[in-house]
């Protein structure tokens, strides 16, 4: 037996408030990421001293001059959209960098440090790439073009700092966090 289903297109058939958007939404993510880059930026050095090996704490410290790099693109952005440039306070990468300090304190010393920071790092990447993701997608479905473009720059350096990651991590770092 076979069953047939539709694609339909999502109509919303329900009344939804006038007074907020995906403008808004757009809006209140720029700010959130804002917040989590922020952070970010001051968790970085501290990732930076914890690593035991020179190659991941060299990869933490491009990362935190590519982080600020990112930072001036997302006051850009908050510039072409005529507002001042405000972090709204996220509790996701609050718990997410929590959770690397916590690595940090517990495996100190530890051959599996590197690989716990890396794991971190990774969380936090993978926490940007979904954030800048849906932010381009937004930008693209409001036509916000200019900002596009900066959040397509950014979203391609967070993939290749978690693609960076993830050699390292297969590339000896797991392997000798094993052997601890």
């Amino acid at each position: 037996m076979s069953v047939k289903t539709s694609r339909k297109s999502v109509t919303p058939t329900m009344e939804y408030s006038s007074e907020k958007s995906l403008d808004n939404l757009f809006m209140d993510m720029l700010k959130d990421i804002y917040y989590a880059e922020k952070k970010i930026a001051k968790a970085l050095p501290k990732m930076v001293k914890a690593s035991q090996c020179e190659k991941l704490s060299t990869a933490f410290e491009d990362h935190l001059q590519e982080t600020h790099g990112q930072l001036e693109r997302l006051e850009e952005i908050f510039e072409i959209m005529g507002k001042k440039p405000v972090g709204k306070k996220c509790p996701a990468i609050e718990g997410i960098l929590e959770e690397g300090d916590e690595i940090m304190k517990e495996f100190k010393g530890s051959r599996a440090l590197d690989a716990g920071l890396i794991a971190a790092a990774q969380a936090v990447e993978h926490y940007e790439i979904g954030r800048y993701g849906t932010l381009r997608a937004w930008a693209l479905e409001l036509g916000y073009m200019d900002a596009v473009k900066l959040l397509e720059k950014t979203l391609k350096e967070e993939t290749m700092c978690n693609e960076h990651l993830t050699e390292m991590a297969d590339g000896g770092y797991n392997e000798l966090a094993r052997a601890a």
